[in-house]
């Protein structure tokens, strides 16, 4: 028994990770990718805050899914997501003023994020917190990873650092490019084509999470 609760909670963690990863399978949340992915901290600051919220905001609107009408629960869904978004941000600003400073309005825009909105409304309104939970910290967890390779691409090639320290041999000239918003598309452009790769010849076709998301749970 422990064994298939351990089993289901790898398969939903994967879920976010590999098979609907919200960047590179659902081509979700592509206003932040694209904009605040110049430099490798950025992506990562980016992927936390979002994992915070994706998981607080599925496991409070499971928790209160019996309580919430039907017809109201689109509102019910921005105001829980809004209260966390509230908090991660008043927590950046105190502790990490920089970074606060260079992701400036996509902190507040997480509460419109369509990752955010999915996952509220496709799985946390319909299955257990537990499970819940897991599909937020998964999902965070792929998008992290996400910005954070296409960041950590960005600005080792547009700016020859990785997380501001310097990588890259003296002579090496930047491609300036990379930094701007055209290298923006043209990076995610280039690591989408090379995860469908990897994806196509070394993993096993998606799990039905998805699919499943939509049956509510007892």
């Amino acid at each position: 028994m422990a064994d298939e609760r351990k089993s289901s909670a790898a398969r939903i963690i994967r879920n976010g990770v590999l098979d609907e990863n919200p960047t590179f399978r659902l081509a979700l949340g592509m206003c932040p990718t694209l904009a605040v992915t110049t430099a490798a901290i950025n992506g990562l600051g980016m992927g936390a805050a979002t994992t915070f919220v994706l998981a607080m905001s599925n496991l409070f609107i499971s928790l209160l899914r019996k309580q919430i009408p039907e017809n109201i629960r689109i509102p019910a869904f921005v105001v829980i997501i809004a209260s966390f978004t509230t908090i991660v941000q008043m927590l950046i600003k105190a502790f990490v003023p920089a970074l606060d400073a260079a992701l400036g309005i996509f902190i507040p825009l997480i509460v419109v994020n369509c990752i955010v909105f999915a996952r509220a409304e496709a799985f946390a309104f319909k299955n257990t917190a537990k499970d819940s939970t897991l599909d937020g910290l998964g999902m965070g967890i792929g998008f992290t990873c996400a910005l954070t390779i296409l960041s950590s691409v960005r600005e080792a090639f547009g700016s020859g650092t990785w997380f501001g320290i310097r990588i890259m041999p003296e002579g090496f000239q930047p491609m300036a490019i990379l930094t701007q918003p055209p290298g923006g598309f043209l990076t995610l452009g280039i690591v989408l084509a090379l995860f469908n790769a990897f994806e196509k010849r070394y993993l096993r076709k998606p799990s039905a999470i998805g699919k499943g998301a939509g049956r509510r749970a007892a």
